[in-house]
């Protein structure tokens, strides 16, 4: 019997085994490439943290100071409570045993979890920022049970008591997803704090220092072992404010004292330094330092007296009497008045078909234009708003920066208005009609500013003409001791007539000194001069209809200043919000004056008059208290 040859059959089966050997190993060989040479890196840091760990230590932020040098922000040590979800054998148990530990809800925890599920699990997460020592002495109590949940301790921003200067430092927080796309912020990481208001938004580069690192080993259950090597983190510049500490007590003090709510701001003429800027009521940044609390945050964004609104730089309102100052200005350079121009005022004027009325202290008779600027008679401003016409007082209530931006280094600055007839047309269509011009010229209608750009008005018309930006930063410190920051340009210069600042200047001296409404902030021997504006809310038409509501409703009192009248050092504005007397503005703006002086002549700083109490005017020994040259 022949057996038949089978052996191709063979060769075939052979061919086909040493070719699948060959193709399995060059997949392996493919595999071993890609996971030695192009993941090389990745599984590297991999088995690294398999039994070490590289930790940031978060880098202090620089501390703020006052003009003075004293320490305005400063930080503290708080700990906080991370997981490191590697190695978790179950991070839903462990979040159920951690939120009975400390107290937190279980679904908040698991939030946060999902909300930072990209992040590396070796990585702490942040659950708890600045735990409570209960929390803190809970979780330790639990080490053996809670093996990845870790306790660090982190520098933490500490503001000052009592909401003070909340809306000028701002405050922190961790970086959003919108923030880490941004080119200012390239290079940080999920869990990074910045400024998010405030100087600590706007120099948040500078303050921010630079991050250390500590490498540890840990265990198998993620237990620190040996600490290896340490890098320090580098703390970041300290910045001197222009701000004066006492002065900005003064304002909110003052504010506090007579339970206004609104904003004051005070410049050097000199140079556009703040010298204080307050807005009320206010909030605690504290809140913010380590995480604010989602219930305080509710309440924060739904609290209807507008706690977070920063009034100074983005309250919008109706600019009152103290628009006087502009018009008078506007129709002086324009040649269509000079300051013995004269009209009069029977106590009320018809334009256009319409009665206008002056204000109580009407009728005034004939009147000078300083006279009118004491007495704020509106008959005699309706007058010169009437020659002018609405774009004659646009160009110069802009010039001296009504209706513009201040370019203050505070983020989020809104704009007035400060109409004319091409806004009007551009805004509704429509043009703009005579009759319109006649309530701007006093401050009302359209018409509508910030209290900062009040107080660049008021600074410019100090200083005769130079429209500096305002800034809050004096000097940094990088480590090498305090140099000067270099503050930015004048932004304009409004050329006016000697003839035009003087007048203008004892008009407003006469305001204070004479038989003006601003009486309030006289300071005998210091020459102060101002302005007070009382700004409607509703027409009087409104208020009669919705009598009895409530206080939302009141007009707003303003009051404007510089002083000395002669040599001005210090020019501003307080806005009483509802205070329904431009008045009662201006004890405030008087105590921040008095407390200017008051530093500057080594005077122990003046305390705010209890309301009702008898008021002593400080005067300055040897003081020349007479009026300013060319006053009446």
């Amino acid at each position: 019997m022949i057996i038949p040859d089978d052996r191709s059959g063979l060769s075939f089966r052979l061919g086909a085994l040493q070719y699948t050997i060959a193709v399995i190993f060059a997949a392996l060989a493919v595999c071993f490439w890609y996971v030695q040479v192009l993941e090389h890196e990745r599984f590297k840091e991999m088995a690294a943290n398999n039994h070490q760990r590289t930790l940031a230590l978060r880098a202090p932020r620089g501390m703020l100071f006052d003009r003075t040098g004293r320490v305005m922000v400063e930080n503290r040590e708080a700990r906080n409570i991370s997981l490191v979800r590697e190695n978790a054998t179950s991070v839903e148990q462990s979040m159920d045993l951690l939120s009975s530990v400390i107290n937190v809800p279980r679904q908040d925890l698991l939030d946060i979890l999902d909300h930072n599920r990209r992040l590396p699990s070796y990585r702490p997460l942040l659950l708890v920022p600045d735990a409570s020592s209960e929390q803190i002495f809970s979780v330790r109590a639990r080490n053996l049970e809670l093996p990845h949940v870790l306790v660090e301790e982190v520098p933490t921003r500490r503001y000052p008591a009592d909401e003070f200067a909340a809306h000028l430092f701002g405050y922190v927080g961790e970086i959003t997803d919108q923030q880490l796309v941004r080119d200012e912020f390239k290079g940080l990481t999920s869990g990074a704090i910045v400024g998010q208001a405030g100087v600590e938004q706007t120099y948040n580069k500078l303050l921010m220092g630079q991050d250390g690192s500590r490498n540890v080993v840990v265990n198998s259950l993620g237990r620190e072992i040996v600490e290896g090597d340490r890098h320090e983190p580098l703390m970041g510049n300290r910045l001197e404010l222009t701000i004066d500490y006492d002065i900005q007590k003064a304002a909110k003090d003052g504010f506090d004292a007579l339970g206004y709510n609104g904003a004051a701001v005070m410049l050097d003429p000199r140079n556009g330094e703040v010298l204080s800027l307050v807005s009320r009521p206010a909030f605690d940044p504290n809140l913010f330092a380590a995480g604010i609390d989602r219930r305080e945050w509710a309440r924060l964004t739904t609290d209807k007296l507008r706690p977070l609104q920063n009034r100074a730089i983005q309250g919008r309102y109706s600019p009152g009497s103290t628009f006087k100052i502009a018009v008078a200005i506007a129709a002086l350079e324009e040649g269509l008045i000079t300051p013995s121009f004269r009209a009069f005022c029977p106590g009320g004027a018809t334009f256009y078909g319409r009665y206008f009325k002056c204000h109580a202290g009407g009728p005034h008779g004939s009147i000078d234009l300083r006279h009118a600027i004491e007495k704020s008679c509106n008959v005699y401003f309706y007058t010169l708003g009437n020659m002018l016409g609405i774009d004659r007082m646009h160009k110069w209530a802009s010039a001296l920066g009504l209706g513009e931006e201040s370019g203050i280094d505070l983020p989020h600055e809104i704009q007035g208005i400060m109409p004319s007839s091409a806004w009007k047309k551009a805004k509704t269509g429509e043009k703009w009609y005579a009759g319109e011009t006649i309530s701007v010229a006093i401050g009302q209608g359209q018409v509508s500013v910030t209290p900062i750009s009040l107080a660049i008005m008021m600074m410019t018309i100090a200083n005769g003409g130079t429209r500096y930006t305002p800034h809050l930063v004096k000097a940094v410190d990088q480590g090498n001791g305090w140099v000067p920051y270099a503050a930015p340009p004048p932004k304009s210069v409004v050329k006016m007539k000697q003839s035009t600042i003087d007048a203008v200047h004892e008009g407003l001296w006469m305001v204070v000194n004479g038989a003006g409404t601003g009486g309030k902030m006289r300071l005998d021997g210091y020459d102060v001069g101002g302005k007070t504006g009382t700004a409607q809310v509703i027409s009087n038409q409104g208020k009669l209809r919705a009598r009895g509501t409530d206080r939302d409703l009141r007009d707003h009192g303003w009051v404007v200043f510089f002083a000395p009248a002669k040599h001005p050092e210090v020019a501003g504005v307080v806005f009483a919000e509802h205070s329904e007397h431009g008045s009662s503005a201006a004890p405030i703006a008087r105590h921040m004056i008095n407390t200017y002086f008051a530093k500057k002549e080594g005077r122990p700083v003046p305390q705010f008059p209890v309301p009702g109490a008898p008021t002593t005017l400080v005067a300055q020994q040897g003081a020349d208290a007479t009026r300013p040259s060319g006053t009446p």
